[in-house]
């Protein structure tokens, strides 16, 4: 890179530092005005970038209602029970707890405690996360390329559809994705100086980061070990030192609450759900580890397919991130972020090894593509909106090559590899908005024709004035950026609920398990107090796996909401081929394989997987049912599947028994257990039906099934509005 860059350029990257003279300012000009060496503009448009963000995230947020009910419960539960809160439980009772540790659960869950529970105190502050993973962001970036870099990178990360879409919603992965580009940043200080403490401190980072989503925190663990390893300004053996005493931090950050649970004893903790053998190293390893890999997640309802072929999650291969299923979710700068990181790369090849620039990008690009291919070929249990993980460092990288590039504008080549990386852009967007035609048709002709202006003009970069350069280059940002753009807006303002999601207009993960996106109030995930428009019991409603794969078989849902007229919801009418829809279930935002749709067809009224797996609508009948008498009772019902028993916890306030975990395959409570907490009056009613339970759920032996026929056979039937009870402390005649 050439040293022409000066502060006036909104691009070029900061000088070199010298002194403090900053510290004698006033903490409030300090936050105003930034580091001495940046430009004026740079703090003030930083913090003004960062609120628009806030708010743009906040914008409908409660829309949601509570998003993914199975979170949900578990946010209620340790918001209610410190011991709920430390396991991840899905009740205030602690029967069983999500499949996931419980970090992610925790900011939200304290929320809950100061706020009270509503769909604000839950999802705010994933927002906050999305607005400080931005801020770490430009940290990052503008420490080696500038203010314009950092504020580049920023912008193409908040107006990623599924970062969009993530940050407003209560899956794990918006802490994962935060504490991912955490651990980036970290290393890079590290590598300014050869720094042990900032080191250690990406290992906490990391550790963290297992505690919400498991071992998807080590997928960037080897490009950023190996880096540091060969490009450290330090001696090799104080090199691997160092690297140890991070290893360390990642086991003490992540291991200290694994060893807890693993050596409580068994009896006096909740169950872990979506293992078999009641172990969370169990469900590390398996179902949430190598199960993701190869398919072959024990206690899943179905798996993957893999090897290049279509399988039961999509189809794997390198082309898997620009497919119909998830190209619009993340793709829209994939392809600008891999030509400017070989820009980048070919631009500081011969500098010296311990060059910070090259280093930067072989850090984000290291982590770009060890996560891509894993998520391009694991043949386990993938969706679409697991992909904000990449969105992080998409954005660095087009920030960061970006302004190595302008800084070379002057050479023909560097115009030429600027003008091409718009016009690929431009053109990819044209591909991805052609794959939504009834959805704003005229954008992708005036992103292609301005893509095209753009990239004409930059390849005559160096002849060109000042302002009409500068002109250019916002043409090309336009163009770049409108896509993404429409879909992120197109997320913000629809409500999401269930436990498959997907950002942008209907049909932008068309192929893919239908979406999520969800409809009015009551329409699926739950609606918090005061918010449900939904009258009706939950009847057959399903407590379905998290793993039910797109075309599995099943059936349309039987239970009733009041809505249709001859009481059948109208999310249920016609065939769907991913099995028992729920009442009430969330629109999809995409079709589903083997033409198994909800009413109206792809992306229409009903159908997708994000109606399948979301939570019920429980009548006010229901809900009075279960207070009867709620405080003589450990759990007021139990029901098969976690979503559920989600709906009727977050519906009554009171725990609820989710008998099998998220699959219904969980072998908890046994039935002689069950028969135990019966005996001992700990439970008042049963909920009929839920849960296609796979694996030995719904089996013949299966613990889901075993519950489910005892019950049916010796205790009374009530119902309560469309919805089917029993009553569990009256037994039937001669029982």
């Amino acid at each position: 890179m050439t040293a022409a860059a000066t502060h006036s350029d909104p691009l070029a990257a900061p000088r070199a530092r010298h002194g403090h003279g900053r510290s004698t300012r006033s903490l409030p000009r300090r936050v105003w005005r930034g580091r001495p060496e940046d430009p004026r503009w740079a703090r003030p448009a930083f913090l003004a970038l960062l609120l628009v963000i806030g708010l743009a995230y906040l914008w409908n947020l409660g829309a949601s209602g509570y998003a993914n009910s199975f979170y949900s419960a578990a946010v209620q539960a340790g918001s209610q029970s410190w011991k709920a809160f430390f396991f991840g439980s899905l009740d205030a009772a602690n029967a069983i707890t999500v499949d996931k540790p419980p970090a992610t659960l925790w900011p939200m869950a304290l929320s809950v405690r100061i706020f009270g529970l509503s769909s604000w105190a839950i999802l705010a502050p994933q927002v906050v996360m999305g607005v400080a993973t931005a801020g770490v962001l430009y940290a990052a970036v503008r420490r080696r390329f500038g203010a314009g870099a950092g504020l580049i990178a920023m912008s193409v990360f908040a107006l990623t559809p599924v970062a969009a879409l993530m940050f407003r919603f209560n899956n794990p992965d918006a802490l994962l994705a935060l504490l991912m580009t955490v651990t980036v940043y970290c290393v890079l200080r590290a590598l300014e100086g050869g720094r042990t403490a900032w080191l250690v401190w990406a290992g906490v980072a990391v550790g963290l980061a297992f505690l919400s989503k498991t071992l998807q925190a080590f997928l960037i663990l080897p490009p950023l070990a190996l880096l540091y390893a060969v490009c450290a300004p330090v001696s090799v053996r104080k090199r691997f030192g160092q690297l140890g005493l991070s290893a360390l931090a990642v086991v003490v950050s992540g291991g200290w609450w694994v060893a807890l649970v693993e050596l409580w004893p068994a009896s006096s903790r909740p169950y872990i759900g979506g293992s078999q053998n009641n172990s969370f190293l169990e469900l590390t390893f398996g179902y949430n580890g190598l199960g993701r890999i190869n398919g072959e997640e024990t206690g899943s309802v179905g798996g993957g397919g893999g090897g290049g072929q279509g399988g039961g999650w999509g189809e794997t291969g390198v082309g898997r991130m620009f497919n119909s299923e998830i190209g619009g979710q993340i793709s829209w700068l994939l392809p600008a972020a891999l030509l400017l990181l070989v820009a980048g790369l070919l631009l500081t090849w011969r500098a010296k090894r311990t060059d910070t620039a090259r280093a930067a990008f072989l850090a984000w690009g290291g982590s770009l593509l060890m996560t891509a291919f894993v998520f391009s070929f694991m043949a386990g249990i993938f969706h679409q909106y697991y992909t904000v993980a990449l969105a992080p460092y998409i954005a660095a990288l087009t920030g960061m090559g970006a302004a190595v590039l302008w800084e070379e504008r002057s050479r023909w080549w560097a115009g030429a590899a600027l003008g091409g990386t718009v016009a690929v852009t431009a053109v990819w967007a044209y591909v991805l908005l052609g794959r939504t035609p009834d959805y704003l048709p005229w954008l992708r002709w005036a992103v292609l024709a301005g893509g095209a202006v753009a990239a004409m003009g930059l390849l005559l970069a160096a002849r060109l004035g000042r302002a009409l350069l500068l002109g250019v280059v916002g043409l090309g940002l336009a163009a770049s950026l409108a896509g993404p753009t429409a879909y992120t807006l197109s997320t913000l303002n629809t409500g999401h609920q269930g436990s498959i999601v997907t950002a942008g207009p209907s049909g932008a993960s068309m192929g893919g398990p239908g979406g999520g996106r969800g409809g009015g109030p009551g329409e699926g995930g739950g609606q918090p107090p005061g918010q449900g428009t939904g009258q009706g019991g939950p009847g057959q409603a399903p407590g379905n796996a998290q793993g039910t794969p797109p075309g599995g078989q099943g059936q349309t849902g039987q239970g009733q909401d009041g809505r249709g007229q001859d009481g059948q919801s109208q999310t249920q009418q016609g065939q769907n081929q991913q099995g028992q829809a729920p009442v009430g279930g969330t629109r999809g935002t995409g079709g589903m394989p083997g033409g198994g749709m909800g009413e109206g067809g792809p992306g229409g009224g009903g159908g997708g997987m994000g109606g399948l797996l979301g939570g019920s609508s429980v009548s006010s009948e229901a809900t009075t049912l279960l207070g009867q008498d709620a405080d003589a009772y450990t759990w007021v019902a139990a029901a098969i599947g976690s979503q559920n028993a989600a709906s009727y916890q977050l519906a009554t306030g009171d725990p609820v028994m989710a008998i099998g975990g998220f699959n219904g395959s969980d072998p908890s409570p046994t039935l002689a257990q069950f028969k135990q907490y019966v005996t001992d009056g700990k439970i008042h009613y049963f909920v009929s039906g839920g849960g296609m339970g796979g694996g030995g759920g719904m089996g013949s032996e299966g613990t889901s099934s075993q519950i489910s026929a005892w019950v049916e056979e010796n205790f009374t039937e009530v119902t309560a509005g469309s919805a089917t009870f029993y009553d569990l402390t009256r037994p039937v005649s001669g029982s």
